[in-house]
């Protein structure tokens, strides 16, 4: 884990902000981070408020304390954004999704509002963090200046299925079509110290299809997945937590390593191979996972 801050996002489960049902299975499930949706999920119009006053009752009666809450607000040409966050900036709330970003000045523009409102009601500056959603062709080929453009996004996402329509192309069974966004996206957030979310898994029933994507997506470097369903979550966390064997390989090459320091080795030897930086870091890494995952357990 190289990321700006220690969140632990295997899982982020979207949740219709206006479905009182939906909103309480969420909060019983076992989702590392909720996604309250205002956007596209919410309609007709009306149903945005009523979205907006049903998440801020959720989170002041406490029912979200589990988990890390973005609300995925409206983007900045719907008419709705700025009620989306005026709203939602309160205690409860880690930070907001952030739709259809394609440029980085979309993040900065984001960014500034989030600072004048916290501003506004007193709030320290920096408090709501960003999830950049990268749903456009003009989206993953930015995807560095997405990370770059404001130090509150935590987690840069990808959504494949408006991706592909604005791309034109086909989302093909084998996913050959989105290997390329999918590269780029995990490359340009582990670049940036920011953690990289795969896309949602559509076919919501078929855990089959759930796990091969699931192996391609910790083959490319991703943290987490952006799930729709519930009971996708448990195969989910299976491959974006360590393994028992995980963590023993790493706790063995941090005690090798100091053992080689303690006794003036340049480096330490493990059945006739060197242990070295990388090998290092990556232990480190799956140990702060773990260690984030033992905090949420425990909670």
């Amino acid at each position: 884990m190289n990321s700006r801050f220690p969140y632990l996002m295997r899982s982020l489960m979207f949740v219709p902000g206006h479905n009182e049902r939906l909103l309480n299975s969420a909060a019983r499930s076992d989702a590392d981070v909720l996604l309250l949706d205002i956007e596209d999920s919410v309609q007709p119009d009306e149903n945005k408020q009523v979205a907006r006053d049903t998440i801020i009752r959720f989170v002041k009666e406490g029912k979200f304390r589990n988990h890390f809450v973005f609300p995925r607000v409206n983007d900045r040409e719907s008419g709705h954004l700025l009620q989306d966050v005026y709203q939602l900036t309160i205690d409860g709330i880690t930070g907001f999704m952030y739709p259809k970003s394609k440029l980085g000045e979309d993040i900065y523009f984001f960014d500034k509002l989030l600072e004048t409102i916290e501003y506004e009601k007193m709030i320290p500056i920096g408090t709501f963090k960003i999830i950049a959603l990268v749903e456009t062709t003009a989206a993953v080929l930015n995807a560095q200046d997405l990370c770059k453009a404001s130090n509150r996004v935590v987690a840069l996402a990808y959504g494949c299925e408006d991706f592909i329509t604005d791309l034109e192309g086909i989302h093909d069974a084998e996913s050959k079509s989105l290997f390329v966004p999918r590269a780029t996206i995990a490359m340009a957030a582990r670049a940036n110290g920011v953690i990289p979310i795969d896309t949602v898994h559509i076919k919501v029933h078929d855990l089959i299809d759930l796990e091969r994507n699931l192996k391609i997506a910790k083959n490319l470097g991703f943290e987490g997945m952006l799930v729709l369903n519930p009971k996708e979550i448990p195969l989910v966390h299976k491959y974006f937590s360590p393994s028992e064997e995980d963590v023993a390989w790493a706790e063995e090459m941090l005690k090798l390593a100091e053992q080689a320091h303690s006794e003036g080795k340049g480096v330490a030897v493990k059945d006739g191979k060197f242990i070295g930086p990388p090998m290092i870091l990556a232990a480190r890494k799956i140990l702060k996972k773990q260690e984030l995952i033992n905090k949420k357990s425990k909670v």
